[in-house]
């Protein structure tokens, strides 16, 4: 029995399998450490080097491993890596609770130099979609193709107000049971035991066995209240000149409709996809017909 079995989830291949996923093989990555801009950084290589590189970042509060079904599905067409972000998952918090995006930025494109990924798609979610772009503003040679999902140099304050209210009260908790039920409320798209299997990787238990997050909740106390709004993300954005693509959950309240015309209108070679039956939480929420959006994107045929 798995860990997410154990606790009333599904194993990730199962679950993959069970929402409509299609892979040829049951891999699981391999998790490694490299230092990089002075922090240890962990991440999950799915292997297959010699493929071309993609990089995925996960959004705030999550770990690689919101990647892991996104994974499965393209590892075959694509030598796939997932970093932990600073102060997320396995890797360094900062010591100076520093998560500014120049941070992030130079994170990655240390760890990128660390692992010989000299150019490759790169695929952000939420902050990491912001530091995805970020990066590529500031490192164009480095990303042949760009995927910025669920986020914008606009962010709608209801959603964001809602997420703040979601993590309110949640440092330390004696439940997992308890922290399931608050998110079967938060999030409505997901099955319960997609939900059990998912969210032990982004906690851990305590040895008193309370439970609390795998990240530092500094970063959620800097960056809580719009604070990303700002002429600047807005004049880096429209000056990335490789393909981009904007993906935005069909129910999100994060992104609106009114920003995300606004970025493909700004973005030269902008292309645009709304996922359907999704909200912030894009790839995770409807997998199968994110993988297809990025497919199409990336010119690699359906299988």
């Amino acid at each position: 029995m798995t860990l997410a079995e154990k606790f009333g989830g599904m194993e990730v291949h199962k679950a993959a399998r069970a929402i409509g996923i299609k892979f040829a093989q049951d891999a699981v990555p391999e998790s490694k450490t490299v230092t990089a801009n002075g922090m240890k950084l962990n991440y999950l290589d799915w292997g297959n080097h010699g493929k071309p590189k993609l990089l995925c970042l996960h959004g705030g509060a999550q770990t690689a491993h919101s990647w892991d079904f996104f994974a499965l599905g393209m590892r075959d067409q694509f030598h796939i890596v997932a970093l932990d972000q600073r102060g997320h998952g396995d890797s360094d918090w900062s010591q100076e609770g520093d998560y500014s995006l120049e941070s992030h930025v130079k994170d990655i494109d240390a760890f990128t130099d660390a692992i010989g990924f000299k150019q490759f798609v790169l695929v952000g979610l939420s902050m990491g979609g912001r530091n995805a772009y970020g990066f590529t503003y500031r490192h164009p040679m480095k990303v042949s193709k760009l995927v910025i999902c669920d986020i914008g140099p606009e962010v709608n304050m209801a959603g964001s107000k809602r997420i703040g209210e979601f993590l309110q009260d949640t440092e330390v908790f004696e439940s997992f049971d308890w922290l399931v039920e608050r998110v079967k409320r938060y999030n409505p798209h997901r099955e319960e035991k997609q939900i059990r299997g998912s969210l032990l990787n982004n906690l851990k238990q305590l040895p008193d066995g309370k439970w609390t997050w795998k990240y530092d909740r500094r970063r959620g106390l800097r960056q809580r209240g719009g604070g990303e709004i700002t002429d600047k993300l807005w004049a880096e954005l429209k000056a990335i000149t490789c393909p981009v693509l904007l993906v935005r959950g069909g129910n999100s309240d994060i992104l609106t409709s009114q920003t995300a015309k606004k970025i493909v209108a700004a973005v030269k070679s902008c292309s645009f996809a709304e996922v359907p039956n999704a909200g912030h939480l894009v790839q995770g929420d409807n997998p199968v017909a994110f993988e297809k959006a990025v497919r199409q994107f990336l010119g690699v045929p359906a299988k």
